[in-house]
């Protein structure tokens, strides 16, 4: 098993980074309990290279390989494909996810158009001095549920400015042990095999509007080499979703297509 956790917080000992690095203290336990590989993939991607999205749209309608744009968002997102899951934690400010993370989204927003990651699990986690972090995890939940990722869970934590240690760890081990446990599960059980009814939703909406899109374009020809036009696909990959779910939701996507596409 692979797993890579995304921090974006420059506060390399603050809050975000201890409260995974605890996560994945119970991760390497988990599985050394059960005698299985892991590997665990960490990334500040406040110290990487990620420069500005220009808004250039040449990921959109050239590929992003011609991104004029050349840092290390290749390489992250190698790792991204490497992982069988992922932890994404951000700092909340201003309410919402810190500049790091959304400009780390803003660079991938051509995955939206064209989901690369379905299959894999994700824990989400906001951390915050003292205010809601329900923005910040919604911003990543509407995100990588458009990039196919299956969210397993998402957390918010209010830690002061910066939890002491000790009390990071008296207060905090057993929700880190928990989300472990949990993302654990979710990649050994195969639970991205049943995608949400949201998730289905999500998938219809986009079937429906890049059907509708230009032929030649890059968008169009992606769904297309992959059959996800094909009026029997209802997901990115095979799944077991109960029929009645997938009915109820496709019948959801196409009605709110309407207004969204």
């Amino acid at each position: 098993m692979r797993i890579l956790t995304l921090t974006s917080s420059y506060r390399e000992r603050g809050n975000t980074a201890r409260l995974v690095g605890l996560i994945e203290q119970h991760l390497v336990a988990l599985a050394a309990g059960r005698n299985e590989t892991l590997t665990i993939d960490s990334i500040n991607l406040a110290r990487q290279d990620i420069r500005m999205c220009r808004g250039c749209r040449i990921c959109f309608d050239r590929g992003e390989e011609h991104c004029p744009l050349k840092d290390d968002l290749p390489s992250i997102r190698a790792k991204m494909e490497e992982a069988d899951g992922f932890i994404v934690a951000s700092p909340v400010y201003v309410n919402d996810v810190n500049g790091v993370a959304k400009n780390w989204m803003d660079r991938l927003a051509y995955v939206c158009h064209r989901p690369a990651f379905a299959g894999k699990c994700v824990y989400l986690i906001a951390t915050v001095a003292d205010s809601p972090t329900r923005h910040a995890l919604r911003t990543l939940n509407l995100g990588l549920r458009t990039w196919g990722c299956h969210i397993v869970g998402e957390a918010g934590f209010e830690m002061g400015a910066r939890m002491p240690d000790d009390e990071l760890k008296t207060e905090l081990d057993s929700a880190a042990s928990r989300i472990a446990d949990e993302l654990h599960g979710a990649i050994v059980e195969g639970r991205y095999l049943r995608p949400s009814f949201f998730s289905l939703m999500v998938f219809r909406i986009q079937q429906l509007s890049w059907r509708g899109h230009d032929p030649e374009s890059l968008d169009y020809a992606y769904w297309q080499e992959r059959g996800w036009f094909d009026p029997s696909c209802t997901f990115y990959i095979n799944h077991r979703a109960l029929p009645l779910k997938v009915t109820a939701a496709r019948l959801a996507g196409t009605v709110l297509s309407r207004f969204v596409a």
